[in-house]
């Protein structure tokens, strides 16, 4: 796996299962927050990032989803439009 030149990061490993689900890892070194960050994402259309800042975010696709910040202190969720904060 290559190294990400303009993002700072090197690949972990990636790939992709039958089902058509993706995952890749990236490492982005000691001075990140999360240096082990990765996504998936499903064949249901759900995916989910866990940031390089600490933060995470999920959809699931069918108009749920959750962002939660990089110091546990905030964050939101979705359905539908309506959004409430943490």
């Amino acid at each position: 796996m290559g190294k990400g030149k303009s993002s700072g990061y090197s690949y972990k490993s990636s790939g992709s299962n039958a089902k058509g689900n993706h995952y890749c890892a990236r490492d982005y070194g000691s001075s990140a927050s999360n240096s082990n960050s990765y996504h998936y994402s499903n064949s249901d259309g759900s995916y989910y990032y866990s940031n390089p800042d600490g933060s995470s975010y999920y959809n699931s696709g069918s108009g749920y989803s959750k962002y939660s910040s990089s110091n546990g202190g905030g964050g939101w969720s979705s359905y539908g439009g309506s959004k409430s904060y943490k």
